[in-house]
């Protein structure tokens, strides 16, 4: 079969070129024009904090430009309180520092009486010997010292105070008029959500109006949702710390409460970086050990409940980003914006991945920060195989059949597995090697699960008695304590083509109850007359076929033709066991060729067997009665 068309190297090649250019486009736009951008971008993260706070007014019949206005103002009024709050504690800190200047020296003093005559003080000896040497005039040739050069000094012709009076001025005009655009910008985008949300619909809509209308607005909610509740979060986090840190006398608390919340913003490590803040600080502050201390294990216990009660509780078991991805995004944005990157960093993070699971143009964002499994399970423990790597193979069939029935594993995890070796080898990508290893180490897993199987039906027979330590089959639930054992049901398991098929039908087999049916799986050497001829001998109640897609439908229906033709009495299943495309179209052509029922799944296939057991045990039973008395007759002759 020829391989699936594929694009020449060259497109691929000017593909990645164009979308690296776009990418060093993009970040270096990012990067020279911050100035602009992060206004922006801080006006999309009030636009999505404040926008709950805003419908909540609205729906209290409050017009949407007061509900705008009312809630910037108190935002701007929030800020404008944490702004004159920060200067008054900073400049109350510098009013402080002599006196932790002293501190500091008599801890130095201390250790220094401690480490008299150690090796530290020696090494602190050679260090000055060192720099007094490094510090010494160099001599010349003459044996005189050279002369250093005096020092010019350029004064300019503008007092000393107007320079830098314009150098402390700019960033803070720079950094008040990036505030109020982002407050501005924030009070246009509330107003006019409707307008950009359908302006955004109309450019990566392409058609799919119903779809992409859901997408944005369950976007919009989710990241409003988790910004709000972060918000929240950490300034909680902040109040209580301040709290713990007045009761503990450590001095300008609700400085380094503010400090905290926004510290928080960093993923893992600003929590971590405030603590070790404070440490060095409470050394400084103090003078004895029982505050640093105090602030340490306070800080920890805050940030350990917060972290694994309040937060899950609050955004649920994950915010949508991997671990990975949240420092890798941290330590961008931070290299792009500096300090207002990294505490942008997270709630950057996670709008992406919104933007990216919804917007198909985006998408490669979803895969590359979310923290949903790149492969699905089967795709994972097959990609395994290939890769030669059948411990960690088994391992992810085992942990699955921890938590899932043997049937869903097999459905799955297993058939898919079997199904993708087909695929792959009519598409020429595998190799004769890798498929014998593929198949071989399939083979394995399976004989361990049906063992393990076996083991759990026998000790949930030893434990019926106890009620929930019972492992009963749906086909063993059809017998009573009182009734007596009915003769087994016979199969006769058909490999339509190759090894794969015969791996499906052994699964099927340890899916049936051993008590109920007896199934034998034919050897894959038979030529199709020797397997109909043996089905002849052999003249089973039920005949399944199994036949794995891709491929296979001619010689299935082949196969069904002449074994209806020799067993018009039996029942035929034929298990196209993992068949996604054009169900409808193989299970009529099977039908025609005299199959009684078609099954995609190994369940499924279950089903009908278990729905044919009543009339063919009876059947059974009444073959079995007919031959003891043939038999009795011929003796008694």
């Amino acid at each position: 079969m020829a391989k699936v068309f594929a694009a020449p190297g060259w497109q691929r090649s000017l593909v990645v070129l164009a979308g690296t250019v776009v990418g060093v486009v993009v970040v270096s736009c990012l990067y020279w024009a911050q100035v602009v951008f992060i206004p922006i971008a801080l006006a999309v993260f009030l636009t999505f904090l404040l926008a709950p706070i805003v419908t909540i007014l609205q729906r209290r019949h409050l017009g949407r430009m007061p509900s705008v206005i009312l809630v910037v103002m108190l935002a701007a009024s929030v800020l404008s309180g944490v702004v004159w709050l920060v200067t008054v504690e900073v400049a109350s800190l510098s009013d402080d520092f002599p006196t932790y200047t002293e501190n500091i020296q008599g801890r130095i003093r201390a250790l220094r009486q401690e480490d008299q005559g150690s090796i530290m003080e020696q090494m602190g000896n050679m260090i000055q010997v060192l720099t007094k040497e490094w510090e010494t005039p160099a001599v010349g040739l003459d044996g005189v010292a050279a002369a250093k050069p005096p020092a010019v000094v350029v004064r300019p012709d503008s007092p000393p105070w107007l320079s830098g009076l314009t150098f402390l001025l700019w960033p803070l005009v720079e950094t008040l008029g990036g505030l109020v655009l982002a407050l501005v910008l924030a009070v246009f985008m509330l107003l006019k959500r409707e307008d950009l949300r359908n302006r955004l619909i109309r450019l990566v809509g392409h058609g799919r109006l119903t779809v992409m209308t859901k997408a944005v607005d369950d976007a919009g909610q989710r990241i409003s949702r988790f910004l709000l509740m972060q918000l929240i979060v950490n300034v909680g986090f902040g109040i209580v710390l301040s709290i713990g840190l007045f009761v503990i006398q450590f001095p300008h608390a609700w400085l380094w409460g503010l400090l905290a919340a926004l510290l928080r913003y960093i993923p893992y490590f600003g929590s971590w970086i405030l603590a070790m803040l404070l440490i060095v600080l409470s050394l400084a502050m103090f003078t004895g050990w029982v505050q640093p201390l105090l602030v340490f294990g306070f800080i920890v216990a805050l940030e350990l409940v917060t972290a694994n009660v309040l937060e899950p509780r609050l955004f649920g078991h994950s915010i949508g980003v991997s671990e990975v991805a949240l420092l890798v995004s941290a330590a961008f944005w931070a290299f792009l914006w500096g300090p207002v990157g990294l505490i942008l960093s997270s709630p950057l993070t996670v709008c992406l991945v919104v933007l990216g699971k919804y917007v198909p143009q985006l998408d490669f964002l979803h895969v590359l920060l979310g923290d949903e499994q790149a492969l699905a399970p089967d795709v994972t423990y097959y990609q395994r195989l290939l890769a030669r790597d059948q411990d960690e193979a088994a391992h992810l069939v085992l942990t699955q059949a921890k938590t899932l029935p043997p049937d869903q594993v097999y459905d799955e995890l297993l058939a898919p597995g079997l199904n993708y070796v087909k695929r792959d080898r009519e598409r020429g990508d595998l190799t004769e090697a890798d498929e014998q290893f593929v198949l071989g180490a399939t083979r394995e897993i399976v004989e361990d699960l049906g063992e393990r199987q076996i083991r759990s039906q026998e000790s949930g027979v030893r434990g019926q008695d106890s009620g929930p330590g019972s492992s009963l089959t749906p086909d063993s639930c059809l017998l009573t304590p009182d009734s007596p054992a009915p003769p087994k049901v016979r199969i006769l398991g058909c490999p339509g083509h190759d090894e794969g098929d015969r791996l499906a039908l052994e699964m099927l087999r340890q899916l049936l109850d051993p008590a109920m049916w007896e199934m034998e799986v034919l050897s894959l050497e038979m030529l199709s007359a020797e397997l109909v001829s043996m089905a002849g001998e052999k003249a089973p109640a039920v005949i399944c076929i199994g036949a794995l897609p891709p491929g296979g439908l001619a010689h299935t229906r082949y196969l069904c033709k002449r074994l209806r033709a020799r067993l018009p009495e039996a029942k035929i299943v034929v298990g196209r066991w993992g068949l996604k495309d054009d169900v409808e179209q193989n299970d009529e052509q099977l039908r025609e060729a005299g199959a009684d029922q078609v099954a995609t799944t190994l369940l499924e296939t279950r089903r009908h067997l278990s729905a044919w057991l009543p009339v063919l045990a009876q059947a059974e039973a009444k073959s079995t009665r007919d031959g003891a008395a043939r038999k009795g007759r011929l003796v008694a002759v």
